[in-house]
């Protein structure tokens, strides 16, 4: 008896509304939709209750540490759909919720004009009606002089009219109680600065900056190399690994299992006598230039990015200070990565001084962000467990939100994803082996679609330190400048290593990978050797630049053309004045096509109108639209891509 009554009375107290169907969400709330600051969040969900009363509801959010929230009202829109939206300013870890509730007086107020325009008798509901406005609490003081004022004519009059004044609506709204308050969960969102949703990438090995052959480079020389990097338009310089190097089962050329005389080594296989995370290659120089760097690259506008390895080399200076944070086997050697990685050491992250080892790769990351790095590419992360990865994220973003982490793997796409749910700000793609038009269409329409967009944000690299993929090994300008064009445009960010542009494609047969790799021994070049398209870089990036539409990868529509060897798409601002047509070559042969720009249109003075023009973004020429689209004709061998903007 006592069990039923109290079922009955836990029911009875239960929330009043049901808020369903919340947008944005990600796996119901387990992890954070990400957003830029500035960029408006839109929040859309179901709001109902039984009945007919009339409800309100509220947008409430608020800086994960903070205790003030902020509110902006949802506005319904039809079957119990509602939108609102709020702007967080800055970065940062922010949580929002849903509130609603019946708005008593609106109730009554609606309930009573009905009445009234029926002709029946309302001076008991007008009695009711000013009661409610007794209950008001906590008005502004232009909402209680307003209730004041309404109430005062009513009690004077005896007229009802008083009490349905839009005014008096209004400051109730804000000055009723709310006995039926319901609020969801609070969901979390991240909120990246800018250049975690645009940038063009740089990454290069330091040690082979040189211009002296067969010398390792020094950060001096990295140093002489940012105008050039600059030029070209690039935005962030990424290095690999400057940290001490093993000894210790030395990798030697082209990835020999045993180092000859001389070999530099993996930077991968990082730590050695000089010091581990926290230090750098006594042959690049010291910290002092590592500052002249960072500070150089400022003065020309690019950001330096670290990869950041939680792996060592069996010479790491933690084996002998921590050895319980490794693996050891029965003959007291230490346990080392299995087949082509046995230079580097895999920690236990699951030890029993767990704390410790997390905290320390915690703060070597910090020790370099207290050095000026402000974004950091995790390297290998797959090897470390996905607990580590969420607290290392939530921990260095409560620290210093304006600090970025690219997720580098490009194992399983599952994984992918998990990664960039924890947090990562900019993930790897799969988009070095995308090369078919449907393959393109097909992956950039999964990571453009809902949910992916509100947490995976793809960095298209093109090429990497340790990938050449098969379609480069061929070395032709137009399938170099075709790639280059794909990535630069599909997506926000993208990045190429440093070769790419000479178009270094020297392969190990029938491997991803470049013969003399730099990972194992150093390399000089003449950067500006002939054949070079470096001019070609820096006219994608000027465009990249003047073109809020390329600046964002979600807003991507693609466009039917019939011809299977060309792919064509529209990308549209957040500001829909900037709308941009992209047309590649995917094979080397020139052809004609005809595109359609039927549904594509531009907002001019605030209103869309259908696309009338395309303006040539390499060359300024205008060309006429007629018919609902225009015949073009693309010659790779020249230029495999075409950039326009549409024009109303």
């Amino acid at each position: 008896m006592n069990k039923t009554i109290q079922t009955v009375e836990s029911a009875a107290a239960g929330s009043a509304f049901l808020i369903e169907d919340v947008y944005p969400l990600i796996d119901g709330g387990r992890f954070a939709v990400k957003r830029i600051a500035g960029e408006r969040v839109e929040v859309w969900a179901d709001i109902y209750r039984d009945g007919d009363a009339v409800i309100s509801a509220a947008l409430i959010w608020r800086g994960e540490q903070d205790r003030e929230w902020r509110s902006e009202p949802m506005i319904p829109h039809g079957n119990d759909r509602w939108s609102g939206a709020f702007t967080p300013a800055e970065p940062g870890q922010f949580v929002y919720a849903i509130e609603a509730w019946t708005d008593e007086f609106a109730t009554w107020s609606h309930a009573v004009a009905r009445k009234r325009r029926t002709g029946a008798d309302v001076s008991l509901d007008a009695i009711e009606g000013a009661g409610l406005l007794t209950k008001a609490h906590g008005a502004r003081q232009d909402a209680a002089q307003v209730i004041t004022r309404q109430c005062e004519d009513y009690l004077q009059t005896g007229d009802v009219a008083p009490l349905l004044a839009n005014e008096l609506g209004k400051a109730m709204a804000e000055s009723q109680s709310r006995p039926d308050l319901t609020c969801s969960p609070l969901f979390p969102l991240i909120v990246d600065r800018d250049r975690a949703r645009f940038g063009a990438w740089y990454q290069m090995m330091p040690r082979s900056q040189s211009e002296v052959p067969g010398q390792h480079g020094t950060l001096r020389d990295c140093i002489a190399r940012v105008p050039d990097i600059a030029a070209m338009g690039f935005d962030v310089l990424y290095f690999t690994p400057i940290h001490p190097i093993g000894h210790t089962h030395r990798k030697g050329r082209n990835d020999a299992p045993v180092a000859s005389e001389g070999d530099p080594g993996s930077p991968y296989a990082i730590g050695a006598a000089e010091g581990g995370h926290d230090a750098l290659h006594p042959e690049l120089g010291t910290i002092e230039d590592f500052r002249a760097l960072v500070a150089t690259c400022l003065e020309y506008g690019l950001e330096l990015a670290l990869d950041f390895a939680v792996q060592c080399s069996p010479d790491h200076p933690w084996l002998t200070q921590h050895p319980e944070w490794f693996k050891w086997r029965p003959d007291r050697s230490v346990r080392t990565a299995e087949g082509p990685y046995s230079d580097i050491v895999i920690p236990d992250f699951g030890c029993v001084d767990r704390t410790g080892l997390w905290n320390a790769f915690r703060d070597a990351m910090l020790f370099w962000i207290d050095h000026g790095v402000t974004i950091f590419a995790i390297d290998n992360h797959d090897t470390a467990p996905l607990p580590f990865w969420e607290w290392l994220i939530g921990d260095i973003r409560r620290r210093h939100p304006e600090v970025i982490l690219f997720s580098k793997t490009f194992a399983r796409p599952k994984l992918m994803k998990g990664l960039a749910k924890l947090g990562f700000a900019q993930s790897f793609s799969y988009f070095p082996w995308r090369t078919a038009k449907w393959e393109l269409e097909q992956y950039l329409g999964e990571l453009t679609g809902y949910p992916e967009r509100d947490f995976y944000r793809a960095n298209l690299f093109v090429n990497t330190a340790d990938l050449l993929p098969y379609h480069l090994q061929s070395g032709e300008p137009w399938i170099f400048k075709s790639r280059l064009a794909l990535a630069a445009t599909l997506s926000g960010n993208y990045g190429i290593f440093g070769g790419f542009e000479l178009l270094e494609h020297e392969a190990i047969p029938g491997h991803e990978e470049y013969l003399d790799s730099e990972k194992y021994q150093i390399k000089t070049r003449d950067w500006n050797a002939p054949g070079n398209i470096k001019p070609y870089i820096a006219a994608l990036n000027r465009i990249r630049n003047d073109n809020a539409a390329l600046q964002q990868t979600a807003a991507l529509r693609f466009l039917g053309i019939e011809d299977g060897e060309t792919i064509a798409f529209a990308k549209e601002a957040a500001d829909p004045a900037n709308t941009v047509v992209v047309v590649i070559a995917l094979s080397r042969h020139a052809r004609e096509f005809w595109l359609p720009l039927g549904d594509v249109t531009v907002d001019a003075g605030g209103q869309r109108h259908h696309v009338t023009a395309l303006e040539n973004l390499l060359t300024g020429e205008q060309c006429r639209i007629e018919w609902g689209g225009i015949s073009l004709r693309i010659d790779p061998d020249r230029d495999p891509a075409l950039l326009f903007r549409c024009l109303a």
